[in-house]
């Protein structure tokens, strides 16, 4: 196995408007898997929750918003680097988080220093453990669904 960057950060659930608690989501970057990074919801009353997508939405999301999918990053307002709405969302049902940005920041930091931005594709070992990650992702999504 690869080596990897952990980080936990406390985000805020935001059910409504009215209502929202703080949770911890542990986020994790791994070289054998390079392109994505994994946020495991630890929900009260529920079993962990993990989603995985690219590390590059994520580096994106905290200056402007972006994604077009299941996943939408964003700042919260224009003032930089303040906080970040990340909203994850399964057919109709979503849940929308908020995070200070600092400490995603810092964990995208630990992230480049592993492996730098852009240079995801250079690893020896990417195309060996390849098929290895797209079966855990794919496993993943069935445990979840």
């Amino acid at each position: 196995m690869g080596e990897s960057v952990q980080a936990e950060v406390m985000m805020s659930f935001l059910v409504s408007e009215e209502l929202s608690f703080r949770i911890p989501v542990e986020l994790r970057y791994e070289t054998c898997d390079p392109y994505a990074v994994r946020l495991t919801f630890h929900l009260p009353g529920d079993a962990p929750v993990t989603w995985a997508f690219g590390r590059e939405l994520l580096v994106d999301g905290v200056g402007r918003p972006c994604g077009d999918g299941d996943v939408r990053i964003a700042p919260v307002d224009p003032e930089p680097l303040a906080e970040v709405l990340i909203r994850l969302q399964v057919g109709h049902d979503q849940a929308l988080f908020r995070s200070s940005a600092a400490p995603l920041v810092a964990f995208l930091d630990r992230t480049d220093k592993l492996v730098p931005l852009g240079q995801e594709g250079a690893l020896a070992d990417f195309d060996t453990h390849l098929d290895e990650a797209l079966d855990r992702i794919l496993a993943e999504e069935q445990s979840a669904g």
